[in-house]
């Protein structure tokens, strides 16, 4: 997936992103995302009608949270 660029070259943080594509983006299944929200893990969620949606904000945030350093022995 990639994400929306302006015409400035922002990413546009407020893009919300459906469930489906967040889970081809972390290549894990929905009910793996269910059970995340479930028990308050990852990032926040939208629900709009029966769908839910994340902010592609909340996303960036959650996966720079979840960066490790790259650091190791050589």
């Amino acid at each position: 997936m990639n994400d929306q660029v302006s015409h400035s070259g922002q990413v546009d943080h407020l893009q919300l992103i459906c469930e489906r594509d967040l889970a081809d983006r972390w290549w894990k299944s929905i009910r793996t995302l269910q059970r995340w929200r479930t028990t308050g893990y990852g990032p926040a969620f939208i629900r709009l009608g029966g769908s839910i949606h994340y902010r592609l904000g909340d996303i960036l945030d959650f996966e720079t949270r979840m960066r490790r350093g790259g650091g190791g022995r050589r």
